[in-house]
This record gives structure tokens, C-alpha cells and sequence, in this order.
């Protein structure tokens, strides 16, 4: 296989990875919503801990349903993860160009809304 057929993606391997994306992206938005710790924990001040940020504040700790919505998010991105990498489209690439391949759907679905930041999934 050359390097230009291992850049044609199918259509449903393109939309899985979308919804990886966006799956992780509103993963990250929720969890930058929620107290800094998951069980309830004091705060500290400035220099007692290392704090580059200042006074910390007591963290109340996540609800149970906060705690159910992150469970439930982490299991579509850990399915979505799965089915991407699962996709027979892969076996059809040359191994010595998997990589890079994958590389290159992660750049051609990203959602536009979505600025290029790293991505590990």
C-alpha cells in the first residue's frame, strides 16, 4: 500500500474519530468545572505546599452524580478508543505506516471548533 491510499480514511472511521475528539474535549471541560479533588480535602495557603497558584481553597469534593457523569465519560472515550483502534482499516495499511496514518486522522477530524491541541487517545 503507498502513503496516499493509507491517507484515505472511510467515512465511518473519520466520524469515530470526530466523536473521539469531541468526547475528550468535553471530558476535559467538565473536569476543569469540578473541585480540584475528587473526595472532600482543605485548602492551604500559599508556600505550605508548594502552591505556584496562590491560597488554595477547601474542595467540597464531587457529588455522586459528578462522580457517575466522569465514570460515563471516561467509558464512551475507552469504546470510542476501541472501535478507532479496532477499525478494519487498519489491517489494509502497511505496518511501517501506522502510525503516521493515525497521525493524519487525528489532524483530518478534528473537530473545527476544536484548536489543534494534543491529543492522546
Amino acid at each position: 500500500m503507498t502513503s496516499s491510499d493509507a491517507r484515505s480514511f472511510p467515512d465511518d472511521l473519520l466520524k469515530l474519530q470526530e466523536q473521539l475528539h469531541r468526547a475528550n474535549a468535553e471530558h476535559r471541560a467538565f473536569l476543569a468545572r469540578l473541585p480540584w479533588s475528587v473526595e472532600p480535602m482543605p485548602g492551604w495557603a500559599r508556600g505550605e505546599r508548594f502552591s505556584h497558584r496562590g491560597d488554595v481553597s477547601d474542595s467540597p469534593g464531587w457529588s455522586e452524580e459528578e462522580k457517575e457523569t466522569v465514570d460515563r465519560m471516561w467509558a464512551e472515550i475507552r469504546e470510542l478508543a476501541i472501535a478507532v483502534v479496532d477499525h478494519p482499516h487498519w489491517a489494509t495499511v502497511a505496518r511501517e505506516e501506522v502510525v503516521s496514518a493515525r497521525m493524519e486522522l487525528k489532524k483530518r477530524a478534528r473537530p473545527v471548533e476544536d484548536p489543534a491541541e494534543p491529543e492522546a487517545a
